[in-house]
């Protein structure tokens, strides 16, 4: 066992019911695999396990408006979503359907932030790859995200006494509900590499948000090796003068190479050697999911980060059960062929090294321009 040894996963069975309809994106297998997996393993004995709560309206109200918050949970107790509550808070639409359960299932993703911050504040690592719903908006629906469960991870830390959080976003899409939601808060800093032109087209390189955001938008094709770099020349250095006291961290998979929403071409050991060179440095911290929708990549890389996190040993090959679990995977967005063999045998990928673009070269350049000024 690591240093990390008493890492928990928070989680519930409630992530296995349907969500998101059909022809959607999010509409695949994504936490639950990753559970199963993780049980096939023995990763997850009882006293490495935390159930997530359920967020209240009480707790939602504190970031979202509260008529958003009971228009959510109008349409769950209807069945529908009326066309003034879908044109004013966007939910109800093709981004961001109504489906059954919408409401309880956007509050359990809440629930389980604000329990793995509790965790967290106590110098632990808490992992909820059920979280990461970082484009919610206060008073409507984003980018497949209804509340901003990230937001309330933050906000818990800073009720237990944490004097500073820093968020760290490395997700293929910029973090903008979370760096907009602390603008004002000098509490709490942010970091995002994001893919530079993809949707939502913020988090522009000279976005510093007031001196305490950091936005990194890397091209497509960005690699292990270049991850690395940024992390030890622009992530680390300004986490240094943030100083936080715990981390929130947002692990797209969708950063993965092999997303059929994204461009990046990061392998699961870049993208998870990234997590634990933070939360080594930082050993207060909540780890969250986020993005991805390649259910093979996905559970792969999820997977490998609980087992990192909790100071199990990766194998080389997985059991038969994982296999055939995996194996059941299908996706609309993933063309079979396109399927690679040792995605349903084995966890980790293959590191995918490569030279470090003037682009990226450019992004560490221009925030040391900014760290000396």
């Amino acid at each position: 066992m690591s240093e990390l040894s008493k890492a928990v996963f928070v989680g519930s069975d409630g992530y296995r019911k349907a969500a998101f309809g059909q022809n959607h994106p999010l509409a695949i297998s994504r936490v639950e695999t990753v559970y199963d997996l993780s049980k096939m393993l023995d990763w997850l004995p009882a006293d490495r396990f935390e159930q997530s709560p359920t967020a209240t309206v009480d707790d939602l109200i504190r970031f979202h408006a509260r008529d958003y918050v009971e228009a959510l949970a109008e349409a769950d107790v209807v069945g529908s979503v009326s066309s003034g509550h879908r044109e004013k808070y966007c939910f109800g639409t093709m981004e961001n359907p109504y489906f059954p359960g919408v409401f309880d299932r956007a509050s359990l993703s809440v629930g389980g932030s604000i329990r793995a911050a509790e965790i967290a504040a106590t110098g632990r690592v808490a992992y909820h790859p059920s979280g990461g719903t970082h484009h919610g908006r206060p008073d409507h629906a984003s980018g497949f995200c209804y509340f901003n469960d990230p937001v309330f991870a933050v906000l818990t830390l800073l009720d237990r006494g944490v004097s500073r959080v820093a968020y760290i976003d490395l997700d293929a899409h910029h973090g903008d509900g979370v760096q907009d939601a602390f603008n004002d808060n000098d509490r709490v800093w942010t970091v995002s590499t994001h893919e530079a032109g993809r949707w939502p087209y913020t988090g522009l390189r000279d976005d510093n948000g007031g001196g305490r955001s950091l936005n990194l938008p890397v091209p497509a094709g960005f690699n292990d090796s270049e991850l690395q770099f940024l992390m030890i020349e622009t992530i680390l250095p300004f986490l240094e003068v943030a100083s936080p006291d715990a981390l929130v961290i947002t692990t797209g998979a969708d950063a993965l190479s092999g997303d059929p929403l994204s461009k990046l071409d990061l392998s699961n050991v870049g993208l998870c050697s990234a997590v634990m060179t933070l939360v080594r440095t930082y050993p207060s911290a909540v780890v969250l999911g986020g993005g991805g929708y390649n259910p093979w990549t996905l559970a792969r890389c999820w997977t490998s980060l609980w087992g990192m996190l909790a100071g199990f040993e990766i194998p080389d090959q997985l059991p038969q059960t994982a296999v055939c679990r995996l194996n059941a995977l299908d996706c609309d967005l993933v063309d079979e062929e396109d399927v690679l063999p040792n995605w349903n045998t084995t966890l980790l990928d293959t590191p995918n090294h490569g030279p470090i673009s003037d682009h990226v070269t450019e992004l560490a350049r221009a925030y040391k321009l900014r760290a000396s000024t």
